[in-house]
């Protein structure tokens, strides 16, 4: 059976396609790394062009430069046309060098023999150690003994000696090789956590590859798992064969064991091929197939299987065995300077097969294409979006599909009134396969200028006009009537017109500096025919700190914030030595009243808002704190809660995170539902390379997340639990979770995992 370092599958990390561990031993290769440091230890130098005329300089007939030497001494003994260097010996041909205490050149053979202290350096930066080594006079290498290659990615190979046989490969005998330091900080010599033990070792450097005869893993010095053959390139480029296995305990699927065999089927594509087995489902079978192309990137994952299935709303007494699977793509192009394109696609046989493989918890599965053209001054895209849901209490059928987007803006290259100009077009058609289908156009100009005043206030005013046209069918399939909008030809027009102004101060405060700024808006916008055009892109309006001063605090286009409003509110900011602080509140004022619009909970359906704020705390690097909140403007309660806290180092820390949503918003308005959670994780490190992990997910409230019936106050809903070890080499690690909820075929119960890293080595 044969193994090899296993790739990455990472389209960031296309072009390397290899393990870190590139076992670079081929010094016969043209460099192309300088030795920098090569006369920084030769106090007396020579050179081949300051020698007497009687001792000719090495210069061998070869392809390659000329060889460049240094030494403290050199001898020529004009019989045996011997030339024989001495004391801090540097030869260097090519961005190749080698340093040694003694050189000889036998001119007549064009074989060179460096002895003692030797130290060789190819073009990647690995560097061999040995006591001696024959070389020719291309740098090609002969015999030695006891070497040690330190690799520049952090391996290292050591051997008792080494040969070179007649077809030019290199044999090493009873070789090592490991990613771990040999030496602690003080530079006292400790036994690597792992290594690899061979019998023998083949360098190929025609092929450019190292292989491991009769290899074995060693680990904490005892010997785990046989290797009968491993392959590590020297190039960096991947190995086509099995990978290592991977293991899994879970309760939906009982033990799982994979297995994957890699083919690199060019220099710019590969596939991979996993092979699935579980003691309590039947065997699944997955694919990756990655390409690189002069234009860009992409990649195709499939997974399939065929197992018995529970509907999500369904019991043991209902399953149904069907063909399943998973299928993901993804790519990225650059056509020009200007245009470029990319596509992400994901879909799936049923809702809860992602979840019971461990492939992904996502609950919405998004599918889109682009294409786009920029500029300094333009952009202009075409977008569509296609959407698959795997909640179980949401229709497909109900779930739009966006294609196309299509968005053109334009900036004004001269300003206009000492100002900004900017256009744009946009245009969007929505359909449903049992839903309310929707286009939408508008045309929209909008003007910024922004001036400071000579004692310090920010002023900014901004006036945008646009032309919207609607068509909408089937509008009776909408349920909610704020959403559905007056079936047919619709048209609309938006004027907004604002101020806004602010005016920052400073002042020393407790050794630091404070900048308090008070900040001010109005906002004008006439009655505009919101409730005439359907709303498909502005639903989830809810008051913040984020959008306090927005133009529009809806979200999307569909719905415009009309009437006259004001919007104050202060942001304070402390920096001393090691603290940062930045705090914000405010509220606005509408001088009307439109509550079918803006819906109670929303805090923005009365006149006067509710008080939103935001507060962030930093110290060092050891503690960070955020707190959003938005209170009742009449009784000051708490609507919406919401902390995240860091506090440690990274290896020792605490995260807390906090959300408390009472907005007593009506069920019809979509995506603003209450919900109490609590979610925490953390990891305490012990005993120098050891630590403790765990985290958890919480519901606080009376009502399940998941929609399930009413449960306990203090309800977990996902834990996880576990212990590590990790040093300069290696990581182990094993965890435990439980989910508490089951969906379908996702039972719930208990899983377990081992994590195995081999730094410098690539198994996983």
């Amino acid at each position: 059976m044969q193994y090899v370092v296993r790739p990455e599958i990472s389209l960031a990390n296309f072009s390397l396609f290899a393990s870190c561990a590139t076992a670079a031993l081929a010094l016969s290769a043209p460099a192309s790394a300088q030795d920098t440091n090569a006369n920084l230890h030769d106090p007396v130098q020579s050179s081949a062009s300051s020698l007497p005329e009687s001792i000719p300089a090495l210069s061998p007939q070869s392809t390659h430069k000329p060889m460049q030497f240094e030494a403290d001494r050199v001898e020529y003994l004009d019989d045996a046309e011997i030339a024989t260097a001495s004391g801090n010996v540097f030869l260097h041909r090519d961005d190749q060098s080698v340093r040694a205490d003694q050189v000889s050149w036998n001119r007549a053979s064009g074989k060179i023999i460096a002895h003692g202290n030797v130290r060789m350096v190819d073009q990647d930066g690995n560097q061999l150690f040995t006591e001696s080594v024959e070389l020719t006079d291309d740098f090609k290498m002969g015999a030695m003994s006891s070497l040690l290659l330190t690799l520049r990615e952090g391996g290292r190979l050591a051997a008792a000696g080494g040969t070179q046989q007649a077809d030019g490969k290199i044999l090493l005998g009873h070789a090592a090789y490991t990613g771990c330091a040999v030496v602690d900080a003080k530079d006292c010599d400790k036994k690597p956590s792992w290594q690899i033990i061979a019998k023998q070792v083949i360098y190929d450097p025609k092929r450019k590859l190292v292989r491991f005869n009769g290899a074995r893993m060693v680990m904490f010095g005892q010997s785990l798992i046989p290797l009968p053959s491993l392959f590590i390139a020297t190039d960096g480029r991947a190995i086509s064969g099995l990978l290592i296995p991977n293991l899994r305990i879970s309760a939906s699927n009982g033990l799982e064991v994979s297995e994957t065999y890699y083919k690199r089927l060019a220099d710019n594509r590969d596939i991979a091929l996993t092979a699935y087995v579980f003691s309590q489902a039947a065997p699944m079978i997955s694919g990756q197939f990655r390409a690189l192309t002069d234009k860009g990137a992409y990649q195709v994952t499939g997974y399939a299987t065929r197992s018995a299935r529970i509907p999500v709303a369904g019991t043991n007494t209902n399953q149904q065995t069907n063909v399943r699977g998973y299928l993901e793509a993804n790519g990225a192009f650059q056509f020009s300077p200007n245009w470029s394109g990319s596509f992400s696609g994901r879909i799936t046989a049923d809702r809860t097969f992602l979840r019971r493989y461990f492939i992904s918890n996502d609950d919405i599965l998004r599918s889109t294409a682009d294409i786009s053209r920029v500029d300094a001054s333009s952009h202009f895209s075409i977008t569509g979006w296609a959407f698959q849901t795997l909640r179980s209490n949401e229709k497909q059928g109900l779930v739009p599909i966006a294609l196309p987007v299509i968005d053109y803006r334009r900036r004004l290259a001269n300003p206009v009134l000492g100002g900004k100009l900017e256009f744009q077009l946009n245009s969007l058609a929505i359909t449903r396969t049992s839903g309310q289908d929707t286009q939408r156009a508008f045309a929209k100009a909008q003007w910024d200028m922004r001036r400071i005043t000579p004692m310090g206030q920010v002023f900014t005013l901004t006036t945008l006009l646009r032309g919207d046209a609607y068509h909408s069918a089937d509008n009776a399939l909408t349920t909610n009537a704020l959403y559905r909008g007056n079936p047919g030809w619709q048209t609309r027009g938006v004027a907004v017109a604002a101020v806004d102004v602010t005016w920052p101060f400073i002042s020393p405060l407790w050794k630091g500096t404070q900048v308090l700024t008070p900040h001010f808006q109005i906002v004008a916008s006439p009655s505009t025919r919101n409730l005439a055009v359907p709303n498909e892109d502005a639903r989830a309006i809810e008051l913040e700190d984020g959008n306090l001063f927005a133009l529009n605090r809806f979200s999307g286009y569909d719905r415009i914030e009309d009437g006259v409003r004001f919007a104050y509110g202060v942001d304070w900011q402390l920096e001393r030595p090691n603290w940062r602080l930045n705090a914000t509140v405010g509220q606005s004022y509408r001088l009307t009243n439109q509550p079918t619009l803006l819906p109670n909970g929303t805090g923005l359906s009365d006149k006067t808002s509710d008080i939103v704020g935001r507060l962030d705390v930093r110290y060092k690097n050891f503690l960070k704190l955020t707190h959003r909140f938005r209170l009742d403007k009449d009784t000051l309660a708490f609507r919406r809660n919401e902390i995240d806290a860091t506090l440690g180092s990274e290896r020792t820390y605490l995260e807390v995170g906090y959300a408390r949503l009472n907005r007593q918003i009506a069920a019809s308005v979509e995506d603003l539902r209450d919900s109490h959670e609590l979610r925490a994780a953390g990891r305490v490190a012990f005993a120098r390379n050891w630590s403790a992990f765990g985290s958890g997910v919480f519901d606080l409230s009376q009502q399940n997340l998941l929609g399930a019936a009413t449960i306990k106050e203090l309800q977990p809903l996902r834990t996880r639990f576990g212990v590590a070890y990790q040093n300069d080499c290696l990581e182990l690690g094993f965890t435990w979770r439980r989910d508490y909820v089951s969906i379908g075929d996702a039972g719930k119960g208990n899983s377990f995992q081992l994590h195995f890293v081999l730094r410098n080595l690539g198994f996983k």
